[in-house]
């Protein structure tokens, strides 16, 4: 290394290469020519290169149209506005050569950049078939490795450059040379490293921006920009923009006379590079740069097939051990108990060394490799602070700096938080020393001179980096089967609460059967001695009745037995349904009539009608209902026919929140409904507590008694 490079001074802000205005160099690589016109007069302002020996002498203030002899502000007109760039009609200079046109808009400026046409070009056709075959070789490779190797070989036929690199960027932006073909006279790169810093961030943009990157000869005599005041033209699109005078330096050190730089963008993220170097002067004429960069367009469809299968298979046997295991954590009676039963192939599931279940400050179960319980503790208590989702880490020793005690067993981790409860499940993967291929010293990627000038490193000798403290990276896929795994355990948990929970709620409700069986038996109990007791005391009525022989003694205890009945009745109601709280009256009444005209005789049950409607009332209220009602056909009985026998209609009928029940005969008319005798009394009063009211209506002929009152208190 030369002894002017301070390669180790800390001065050297790795920085100052980001800041680097690389898509405003002011100037172009001199095998191209550039005119910057203004879009408003379509005038040129300004220009670059040759232009004088190619175009005319007198180009400056000139039309572009009357310079290329082609309209191309027609070119942009139908384009939509993000479209920049577009190929011009390929022009004849002065000097007798073809030049290959390109337009690009930046701004409120024009930029027409010219550069001299192959010699012998290939044709449409003969391009098309050698592309669809580098297509094919891409289709057939059987793994990403396979296609990447291809893909070296294709380009390197493609461009004829000395040496090709499938240059894949890594998670800290740093690159790696995953696939090279070369001319066997120069030392390999493959498996090589390159830091982050020989790509810096605006030149990562760039690459997405512009595709593809051509420098012929890197020790080219720049061509400025005429007049300087326009150098500040944004050259992002052009492709023979001039390049940073540290990256040529950086080619020169690694012996590259020639460069070209396809990028490989996949998704609209840069996955890489085709990286191309050439020990002498090299071209790469504008239809083999097209074709190039058809050609990675085919390679990224290809990788991102390679890759989205390999996922695939992963996330199917991710899937089939997930589903293997569920069925043993869901049936485990505890979150620690469903762990520990499957501790092994928890474990194998993510490709652990280790597994561990925290819960608070408890470690309840530790399979395989795993740290002290104290540090488990202590990790926990850190992990909780970082949120509810899935840690992973392949470098924990970095975020959690105790964890630099632990590297042999707990270099990586993943962390599964239990959603709603205080466990949670570490994975734990052990160290695995690597050896890194530099391609140079990568702490000496830039270093500063007496001057105070940032230059690149000068050599690209191997150099070989032992990285300590690192485990195998956790995939995506590992970490969404971590998340469907938590989601696993939460259903699995929910399911145990849910079982207990049916389980308390089925003693409690066996508890409340036994009472509620107890409870029936004790009411029909009830209820059938008071039903032995209502016949008995009928039975007495109807004796002391007969003994009385006919007159007002036997007539009144035939209506007290009546009036018995209708309690009766509800009674029986009562023993027969489970349902006590509320009865239906019209089925009441039917059976209360039906009583009665046993009691009355025959004669008298042929003259009773009903047209009774469902409905469904308090059982309290049905009692007084059937009094009122026993009362009216038993004054039916006894007023409306003197010494006869006639019709007695009784309806039921609902409306609304009201009821109505109706009784009415066909005889002279009189009833003692509002009489002093203790059944007229009896009667208001039920329908006092009933809170309806009772009309009597002339029948023509006979009376029509109303009662109307409240379905419900």
């Amino acid at each position: 290394m030369a002894s002017h490079l301070l390669s180790t001074d800390p001065g050297a802000d790795l920085s100052a290469c980001d800041r680097e205005p690389i898509h405003i160099p002011g100037s172009i690589q001199p095998h191209g020519l550039l005119l910057v016109a203004e879009i408003a007069s379509d005038l040129v302002v300004a220009g670059a290169g040759p232009i004088e020996s190619v175009l005319a002498a007198d180009w400056l203030g000139r039309s572009v149209v009357d310079l290329l002899g082609q309209d191309v502000q027609g070119r942009f007109d139908p384009m939509p506005v993000g479209s920049s760039s577009l190929p011009g009609t390929p022009v004849t200079g002065l000097d007798g050569h073809r030049y290959d046109v390109a337009l690009h808009r930046a701004g409120d400026r024009l930029l027409v950049e010219l550069e001299r046409a192959a010699d012998a070009p290939l044709s449409s056709g003969e391009m098309l078939a050698l592309l669809e075959n580098f297509a094919i070789g891409f289709e057939r490779a059987g793994d990403l490795n396979a296609l990447c190797a291809r893909a070296a070989t294709a380009f390197r036929a493609l461009t004829g450059f000395d040496r090709v690199m499938v240059y894949r960027f890594l998670d800290d932006d740093a690159g790696r040379v995953v696939a090279e073909d070369r001319d066997p006279a120069l030392s390999p790169f493959l498996h090589h490293h390159f830091p982050a810093s020989d790509i810096p961030r605006q030149a990562r943009a760039l690459y997405v921006r512009n595709r593809a990157r051509v420098i012929p000869d890197v020790d080219y005599e720049a061509a400025p920009i005429r007049p300087a005041l326009w150098q500040d033209s944004d050259l992002s699109d052009v492709a023979v923009r001039s390049v940073s005078p540290i990256h040529l330096r950086y080619l020169r050190n690694m012996g590259v006379q020639a460069s070209a730089s396809i990028s490989i963008v996949k998704g609209g993220l840069l996955w890489g590079l085709i990286a191309c170097h050439h020990r002498t002067p090299h071209s790469l004429p504008a239809d083999i740069r097209a074709g190039a960069t058809v050609l990675a367009g085919s390679l990224s469809r290809q990788i991102r097939a390679k890759e989205e299968a390999e996922t695939y298979r992963e996330r199917l046997g991710l899937r089939g051990l997930e589903d293997a295991i569920a069925p043993r954590l869901s049936s485990a009676p505890s979150l620690a108990e469903a762990v520990s039963h499957t501790r092994r192939e928890l474990r194998e599931l993510l490709g652990g060394d280790g597994l561990a279940l925290v819960e608070g400050r408890t470690v309840l179960v530790r399979e395989g490799r795993c740290p002290p319980d104290a540090f488990l503790r202590d990790l926990v208590d850190w992990l909780r602070q970082q949120g509810g989702e899935p840690f992973s880490s392949h470098m924990l020793g970095a975020a959690y700096l105790p964890a630099a005690a632990h590297f042999a067993e707990a270099s990586g981790l993943l962390a599964l938080p239990q959603p709603e409860g205080p466990g949670m499940l570490l994975w734990f993967r052990a160290e695995q020393p690597e050896e890194i291929e530099w391609a140079g010293n990568p702490h000496k990627s830039v270093a500063l001179t007496h001057g105070e000038t940032l230059t690149p490193r000068a050599s690209f000798e191997t150099w070989r980096e032992e990285v300590r403290g690192r485990s195998r990276h956790w995939t995506l896929e590992e970490i969404e089967s971590a998340r469907r795994l938590g989601r696993t355990l939460l259903d699995a948990d929910r399911g145990r609460r849910l079982r207990e929970l049916n389980g308390e709620l089925n003693r409690t409700v066996a508890a409340k059967d036994v009472l509620l069986q107890q409870k029936d038996l004790l009411m029909k109990e009830v209820d059938h001695r008071i039903q032995n007791s209502l016949q008995l005391v009928a039975a007495f009525l109807s004796m002391q009745a007969r003994a009385a022989g006919p007159g007002a003694v036997a007539d009144q205890l035939g209506e007290a037995q009546a009036r018995l009945a209708a309690v009766a009745q509800v009674h029986r109601r009562l023993y027969r349904d489970d349902q006590i709280e509320t009865i239906d009256l019209s089925r009441y009444i039917g059976e209360l009539t039906a009583d009665m005209k046993a009691t009355l005789g025959e004669v008298w049950a042929r003259q009773m009608t009903l047209d009774l409607a469902p409905v469904l009332i308090p059982t309290d209220r049905a009692v007084k209902i059937g009094l009122i009602l026993t009362e009216l056909v038993i004054n039916a009985t006894k007023y409306a026919y003197p010494g006869a026998m006639g019709p007695i209609a009784i309806a039921l009928e609902r409306h609304h929140s009201r009821l109505r029940l109706i009784v009415a005969d066909e005889g002279n008319g009189k009833q003692t409904v509002g009489g002093t005798g203790f059944g007229s009394r009896m009667m208001l009063a039920m329908v006092q507590q009933l809170g309806g009211e009772l009309e009597m209506e002339d029948n023509a002929p006979g009376l029509r008694v109303v009662m109307t009152a409240p379905i419900a208190a």
